[in-house]
């Protein structure tokens, strides 16, 4: 167990970089977030954080003066999620999944912004960055890097109709510019391409 003075060495490095303090971090439970480690949780403390909230170990939530960090409320995010509003604005809905595997999202310009809807996935990698729009319900599968897109709204992973579900981008590499409607997919190895729009219908077909 670490000692008071142990503990107020951390505290500091933590204030230094604007940072909660393990015990503010602690405190966050009280206020409704579900928190399993304070120690390895790093939490701005000029972040809008909701209600319900998941935060696994190793989780960092950044924002910098420049920027604007927002969470909704019930929203699961797994070790290895790091979100980052060191300029710009980052504006996240409600019940979605982030990390189980890794995330990332980072906006470092006053013009750029990332908004996430509710109920997406975004997992096993996933990088956001520049202007993105990702509606609700899709997702990012997969170590893709995602610059400047849009994926459409629409419903959750777990509706049982695919042509109904929020834009997906599974497989590895690299997107960019893209825009994508409820529905659709694109599964690429490599850059991916508007071109290579598919529905989900073909990886999801209806059950009889």
């Amino acid at each position: 167990m670490l000692s008071d003075k142990e503990i107020a060495r951390l505290d500091a490095v933590r204030r230094q970089f604007g940072f909660l303090e393990i015990g503010e971090t602690a405190a966050l439970i009280d206020r409704g977030t579900i928190l399993f480690d304070p120690f390895s949780t790093l939490i701005s403390r000029n972040i809008r954080l909701g209600h319900g909230n998941v935060i696994h170990p190793n989780v960092a939530l950044e924002c910098a003066d420049a920027g604007t960090l927002e969470l909704g409320d019930g929203n699961t995010l797994h070790s290895g999620t790091r979100i980052v509003a060191q300029a710009g604005d980052i504006v996240i809905g409600s019940h979605n999944h982030f990390g189980e595997g890794g995330f990332l999202a980072k906006v470092d310009r006053a013009d750029a912004s990332i908004k996430i809807g509710d109920r997406g996935r975004y997992i096993s990698g996933a990088s956001v960055m520049g202007n993105c729009r990702l509606g609700s319900g899709s997702q990012i599968l997969g170590p893709i890097a995602v610059q400047d897109c849009v994926l459409g709204a629409g419903a959750p992973h777990t509706d049982p109709d695919p042509d109904f579900r929020g834009g997906v981008l599974k497989g590895q590499g690299r997107a960019r510019g893209l825009t994508l409607a409820a529905g659709e997919v694109i599964f690429g190895n490599g850059v991916f391409s508007q071109g290579a729009v598919e529905r989900q219908l073909a990886y999801h077909p209806h059950q009889p």
